[in-house]
Formats: C-alpha cells, structure tokens, sequence
C-alpha cells in the first residue's frame, strides 16, 4: 500500500474512534496497514503539574500489560524514559540495557511476544502534555532498520493525531477553540502530510519558501500546535484539511 494511503487509511480508521473502548481495536487496525506486531499509546501528563500516566491503550498481549502494571514497569521502562530526552522518534535499539532489572524486563518483553524491535515517537504538547506513540515488529533487524526509516514522517503525524484524539475522546484536557485556517495554510500543510518538503512544497504551489514556512508557522500558532506535525494532526483532527 503506497506510504500517504496508508496514513490516509490509518487517520480515517482513528477518526472513527468515539469512546475509549474504541482505541485498541483501531490501533489492531492500525498495525495491521502498516504491517506491525503492535501499537501502544501511552499519556504520560496531561497538563504541568498533573498525576502521570491517566491514559494508556495498547494491542500488546493481556498477560503481558498485567504483568507491566502490576510490577509498575513504567519506572525502569526504557521506552517511557525517553519522553525525558527524545525530541524525534526513537528506535528501541538505541536503548541502554544497564542494570540486571532493565535486562529482565527486555526478557519478559521478548517471552510475551511483544517485539524484537520497535520506534518510539514523544509527544510534547503546547500545554505541558506528554505522550509516547509506539510501534513493534518481530522482523530481521536488517529488514527493520530499511522498513523504519519510511515510517517516521507517518509515526510523526500519527502520534499527535492519537495524542489529540485520545485528549478529546477520553475528556482528559478541555479542547480550546481553533481558528479558521486560510487557503494557503490548510495547502501548505497537506503538502507536508504528504511528505513533501518547504522547498518542494513552494515549487508547486508557486510560493517562495519562507512563505510556505510563514503559511506553515501560521497554521501552527491558530491550532495552538508545539510542532508543525502536530499541527496537520490537529488538522486533520478537526477535519479542517484531508489526507
């Protein structure tokens, strides 16, 4: 399936999420376009200042998210760790197994089937929120390491989307109004959802490209969005552009 149809496909299966109940079979649904083991999303603040971890949905095996609250994983979990440092995503190879605690947990992970290897994308919200949207396969390590490097633009998107989404579906922060977005800016914006970059984007639309990251820049700020991925997942959220 082309890479945008796949991002396309994954937005309009979320979309359709009304309730928290509606989120694990979505990210099933979600793993399987893009071919993954598993999708995890965890809220780990909603707001500065706020209790941790109000939201978590994953498609990994009961026995294992049993195991993983009941021994509190989340305090040695490498992966929730790196909402701490990670700006980009994160691939889960890059993780330091440095004490016999965090070894064992690796082991548990790999006996539970959750995922020889995986990516880890943080989210940082305007408002202090914090988030991490995480993806798992169990294949080659060499065949991974090809197939993750195409899907960081989608994680990105799909991250924030979800991010979004579960604040609004699952009422954890008040949604604030957003304004009308121009022309130019919900253009500018699809054009990035689709991969393309400021410059290729302002060679088809005509524009310079500080104009297209002016338009782009705009568009963050009405949507009250902390990167301009989040802001085509709000976006796309509000049904203000398609992808």
């Amino acid at each position: 399936m082309a890479g945008n149809m796949r991002l396309s496909k994954s937005l309009a299966r979320l979309r359709l999420v009304v309730d928290s109940t509606g989120f694990e079979p979505a990210l099933r649904d979600v793993s399987a376009i893009y071919g993954l083991k598993h999708t995890t999303c965890l809220i780990v603040r909603a707001n500065v200042g706020t209790k941790l971890y109000p939201f978590f949905c994953t498609t990994y095996p009961r026995c294992w998210t049993d195991i993983y609250l009941a021994r509190s994983y989340f305090k040695i979990d490498p992966v929730v760790g790196s909402i701490r440092w990670a700006r980009l995503s994160v691939d889960w190879s890059r993780f330091q197994r440095n004490s016999p605690a965090v070894d064992q947990f690796f082991e548990e992970a790999r006996l539970h089937d959750v995922g020889t290897s995986g990516l880890t994308v943080p989210v940082r919200g305007p408002g202090g929120e914090r988030s991490l949207f995480s993806v798992s396969s169990d294949l080659p390590t060499q065949t991974w390491a090809k197939i993750s490097e195409g899907l960081s633009h989608d994680l990105q998107i799909l991250s924030h989307y979800m991010h979004e989404k579960v604040m609004t579906v699952v009422d954890i922060q008040a949604g604030s109004a957003v304004r009308r977005l121009s022309a130019r800016e919900k253009q500018c914006l699809e054009a990035l959802a689709s991969g393309r970059l400021p410059k290729q984007i302002a060679a088809s639309l005509g524009l310079s490209e500080s104009a297209v990251r002016l338009y782009l820049r705009s568009a963050k700020r009405k949507l009250g969005a902390s990167t301009t991925y989040h802001a085509v997942a709000k976006a796309s959220l509000f049904e203000l552009i398609s992808i």
